[in-house]
């Protein structure tokens, strides 16, 4: 370990030492061994279009000879207001206001304050917010509080405020049996919001991908159940598409792909094809109105010092315009997943094989599932002799790599996969 760095959801006593890396290109990440590793989780599911793409480094080059930054506070900027209405333009049509920050967690933290000060601006203050069980959306104390109850906030348990929880609807093969999960879902959702609905700022959710509980995922009928008991009970839905955005459920977004209009929706991760942090928090017109006053405690008193940093909105830009040229490759990979999962459907280590769009994921056979279960750093290290970046989230195995990806690099990454449980014994 480094004497000078902390790094992130590391137990630095018994962590092995990270690896160096000292270049990447397109899947493929260079060690300072020389070693290459294909990247099959786009590092931390950031990278869209492949490692040090040439399109993005050119737009940030041009960006960083004309203007670099400037304060987003009675200032505006070309590459701020294009990528807003290039995200306008491909999002829902009530989706129309964008507030920019820096990072996941953050987009969603604007998204609780946009929800909770909607309230209280028009006189109808409310308190708390419905969410689901196994939910994560980052780590700063608002989002903690929206996600479950788990090893990543246990420490910070006393200062989270309360949140209503219910089951996250887990798609199963049976269509009847997943109707019924989902009703029974559904009905103590609206026995809620029919008891205490005017207590109920919104309902957040993780649409058809629940992330690092470990890639648990859900139909767009639920979906679009859930919006209309949110419309029927006046209360807001907030989508969280910091991991779902930019093509990773097979359309360009999750609540796309379900045909439904939350009134606010959180994107980060893949919004620079990996290049820089940014995020946007985009609302609908009503919610903006809500702090359009001439009183002046009516204002979202939020900001960030980088909100809107115009390297970071070029990078956005020019990752649009490859999500475009990408559309392909991120429509057709669900396909391609299938195919290749297909030779591991009987495999005896191997349970709950699954996938939406360029997301797989299958459960390693275990006595004790979890987070902590110590197989996942034994596949990490097996991972790396196979050449592959794999970060299993305890006992679950998942695929999220970067769009460019050819078939045989992915054909390349399954037979890692296979040697990875044949060694496993």
């Amino acid at each position: 370990m480094h004497p000078n760095l902390w790094y992130p959801y590391t137990q630095a006593k018994t962590a092995p030492e990270p690896l160096k890396v000292k270049a990447a290109q397109g899947v493929w990440l260079e060690l300072e061994t020389g070693e290459r590793i294909l990247d099959c989780i786009s590092s931390w599911w950031v990278n869209l279009h492949g490692h040090s793409h040439p399109h993005i480094a050119e737009a940030l080059y041009r960006q960083a000879s004309q203007l670099e930054h400037v304060l987003f506070a009675g200032f505006t900027h070309d590459p701020a207001e294009q990528l807003a209405e290039g995200l306008v333009r491909r999002l829902p049509t009530n989706l129309t206001r964008v507030f920019y920050s820096d990072n996941g967690s953050t987009a969603v933290e604007v998204a609780l304050k946009m929800a909770y000060q909607y309230w209280a601006n028009q006189g109808q203050p409310r308190s708390t917010f419905l969410a689901f069980e196994g939910a994560y959306h980052g780590d700063t104390f608002g989002a903690m509080a929206v996600g479950a109850r788990s090893l990543f906030s246990h420490a910070f348990a006393p200062l989270l405020f309360d949140v209503s929880f219910v089951p996250y609807p887990i798609a199963h093969p049976d269509e009847a049996i997943a109707t019924a999960t989902e009703q029974t879902i559904l009905d103590t959702i609206e026995k809620q919001l029919m008891e205490g609905g005017d207590r109920y700022a919104g309902i957040i959710i993780e649409p058809l991908v629940q992330g690092a509980y470990g890639m648990r995922m859900g139909r767009s009928e639920f979906l679009q159940q859930l919006q209309q008991l949110a419309h029927q009970h006046n209360t807001l839905l907030i989508f969280d598409e910091v991991m779902t955005g930019f093509g990773r459920t097979g359309d360009w977004f999750a609540c796309l792909k379900a045909n439904v209009q939350p009134d606010i929706i959180c994107l980060s991760k893949g919004i620079t094809g990996g290049f820089l942090p940014l995020a946007a928090t985009v609302c609908s017109e009503a919610i903006y109105d809500a702090f359009y006053s001439d009183d002046a405690l009516k204002t979202l008193y939020h900001g960030h010092s980088y909100a809107a940093n115009p390297l970071g909105c070029a990078a956005g830009l020019a990752s649009l315009e490859l999500m475009v040229e990408n559309e392909p490759a991120f429509k057709q990979m669900e396909t391609k997943h299938r195919e290749h999962l297909a030779t591991l459907a009987e495999h005896s280590k191997l349970t709950n094989l699954r996938v939406t769009g360029t997301i797989a994921a299958m459960d390693l056979v275990t006595e004790q599932p979890g987070y902590l279960n110590q197989m996942a750093l034994e596949i990490r290290k097996r991972a790396i002799a196979q050449g592959l970046l794999l970060r299993p989230l305890g006992n679950v195995l998942y695929l999220m790599p970067p769009y460019c990806i050819t078939d045989d690099e992915l054909a390349f990454v399954y037979r890692g996969i296979h040697t990875i449980l044949a060694d496993l014994g």
